[in-house]
């Protein structure tokens, strides 16, 4: 299948069938977020990967729905601080470092017949607390993960998705009023 077919096949899987996730494809996820490119190379990942029941059952007691406790592996993504580049305005680039490698991480999913959805509505604080994470470690995002039991409607990004013309600019910015949404 092409990229843009297999970007298009991943989806928010929010319902999991009881089946574990195979070591060989829980690695191969990890090491596609590992090899995410990072800003100057700096590498700010850290990935803890959770399987067992009582510590699934506590993160996600940092989120407020149910389903999470589905997914037989929670990748709980986080930010090195102390290691991100931050750009000459200050801007820190650890959340973006973060946000490509699960990026990498869903897409490596879909490709293995599994699914993900990126959660990251939940409390971080408490999460850090219940990991005993050091200060300069942020609880990015929950990265739920298995089998699907759900499925999604494929043609959705022709309906679902702003239109190519509303988003892509050529030679500078343009203003394109979007029929999808109030133009309040």
């Amino acid at each position: 299948m092409s990229f843009l077919e297999l970007a298009k096949k991943r989806y928010s899987a929010r319902s999991f069938k009881k089946i574990p996730v195979e070591e060989e494809k829980l690695k191969e996820i990890l090491e596609a977020g590992r090899v995410a490119p990072s800003a100057v190379n700096f590498q700010p990942l850290q990935f803890i990967v959770l399987q067992d029941k009582e510590i699934r059952e506590k993160v996600a007691s940092t989120y407020s729905r149910d389903w999470i406790l589905e997914a037989p592996v929670i990748i709980v993504v986080c930010g090195d601080h102390s290691r991100s580049w931050r750009r000459s305005d200050g801007k820190d680039h650890c959340d973006i470092d973060v946000a490509i490698a699960i990026d990498h991480m869903s897409l490596s999913a879909t490709d293995l017949g599994l699914g993900t959805c990126w959660v990251c509505n939940f409390n971080s604080m408490q999460c850090h607390k219940i990991l005993n994470l050091p200060a300069h470690i942020e609880t990015i995002a929950l990265l739920p993960l298995g089998y699907p039991s759900d499925e999604t409607d494929f043609n959705r990004h022709t309906t679902k998705r702003k239109k190519f013309e509303e988003i892509v600019h050529w030679d500078g910015f343009r203003i394109v009023k979007s029929k999808h949404r109030s133009s309040n």
